[in-house]
C-alpha cells in the first residue's frame, strides 16, 4: 500500500472515530439531560422523548450496550493508538556518518579519541599491577 492511499485511510478512519464519538456522546447526554424522575413518568417517556430516546430510557440494559459499551471501546482503542504512535515517534532512528555536517563529524572523532586514550592508559594501568 503507497504512502498516499495510507494517509487516505489515516483520515477517513480518523473521521469515522471523531463522528461515532460525537453521536454517542450527544445521545448520552439527551439521555441524561431528558431522563423521567418518576416511574409514571418513564411509561411516558416514549411520547415525551420521542420513539428512540424514551424505548432506551425504557431499557437501560439496551442503552449500556448500544451506546455506553462503543464509547469504552472508541476510549481504549485511541489510547492505544495513541501509545503505539508516540512510540513510533520516540524510537531513535540510526544516524549515518554522510548525514553529519563538519562539526559533528569533528566532535564525534574528538570524543571516539578522548574514550581511546582513556581505555588505553586503563589497559597500561592494568599491566603494570
Amino acid at each position: 500500500m503507497n504512502q498516499k492511499a495510507k494517509k487516505i485511510l489515516l483520515f477517513v478512519g480518523l473521521g469515522v472515530d471523531i463522528a461515532i464519538t460525537l453521536s454517542l456522546f450527544v445521545i448520552a447526554i439527551i439521555m441524561l439531560v431528558t431522563m423521567p424522575s418518576t416511574r409514571i413518568a418513564m411509561e411516558e417517556a416514549i411520547e415525551t422523548n420521542g420513539p428512540f430516546i424514551g424505548y432506551m430510557q425504557q431499557h437501560p440494559t439496551l442503552y449500556f450496550w448500544s451506546c455506553v459499551f462503543p464509547l469504552i471501546l472508541l476510549l481504549v482503542g485511541n489510547i492505544v493508538i495513541l501509545v503505539l504512535f508516540v512510540r513510533k515517534l520516540m524510537k531513535k532512528k540510526e544516524v549515518a556518518v554522510d548525514d553529519l555536517n563538519e562539526e559533528q563529524k569533528a566532535a564525534l572523532r574528538a570524543e571516539l579519541l578522548k574514550e581511546l586514550q582513556l581505555e588505553s592508559s586503563e589497559h597500561k594501568e592494568s599491566e603494570d599491577k
